[in-house]
């Protein structure tokens, strides 16, 4: 079956409905829904899940990427859009207990796509044990467990690798270097870093 996305005009009004490939193809403002699923331990360590890419995607195979996101179908709202936490993760939380922080605007292209995208973006706070999610292996090798100073510390170059918790992989830690991150020009990894533990203090009105 096509999928079927809302595209917008570059003031955001809505123009239409066109095919994900073609969405893709020409260059269209379209919506997603990002979700960082992040908790903190018993030892007051923060940590933020993250999927390794599988090999077949299309776009950033085998790269680091967020917890949960996906394109919003033809006339979703983000309430629908969380279905990406139950199909990529096996998560149901109810849509309130989402934070939302935002939105992103970003342009990518990568072989020959023209990818403009606006994202909303929650996080999502779950303490899951990192070998009880069920994710889906079609679309995600693996998930790691990253711990938020860690990721701080690798992204300002304090650090060139971490070991981290992992599941889906022959052992259960992996190393990690910034390059296994999908690359982006906007500082949002570190943004995410650092809202996740300014969440987890029990901060509000954060803003990505």
């Amino acid at each position: 079956m096509t999928e079927m996305l809302d595209i917008y005009d570059d003031n955001m009004k809505h123009i239409g409905v066109k095919s994900r490939a073609d969405v893709h193809q020409d260059g269209d403002w379209h919506k997603v829904f990002h979700c960082w699923v992040i908790y903190r331990d018993d030892a007051g360590q923060d940590w933020v899940i993250i999927q390794k890419r599988a090999p077949s995607k299309k776009s950033f195979p085998n790269m680091l990427d967020v917890s949960a996101a996906g394109h919003y179908s033809a006339g979703e709202t983000p309430r629908e859009g969380m279905r990406e936490l139950q199909e990529e993760l096996g998560l149901l939380p109810c849509y309130e207990e989402l934070i939302h922080i935002g939105t992103r605007i970003t342009f990518s292209g990568y072989g020959g796509a023209k990818d403009r995208e606006v994202a909303d973006v929650y996080l999502y706070v779950c303490n899951q044990p990192l070998h009880d999610y069920c994710y889906q292996k079609e679309e995600i090798t693996g998930l790691i467990a990253l711990n938020v100073q860690q990721g701080l510390k690798l992204f300002a170059g304090e650090i060139e690798t971490i070991s981290v918790p992992c599941c889906g992989f022959d052992s259960n830690l992996l190393t990690i270097t910034k390059e296994h991150f999908i690359d982006v020009p906007d500082h949002y990894w570190e943004k995410i870093f650092m809202l996740t533990t300014r969440c987890l203090n029990g901060e509000n009105n954060l803003w990505i």
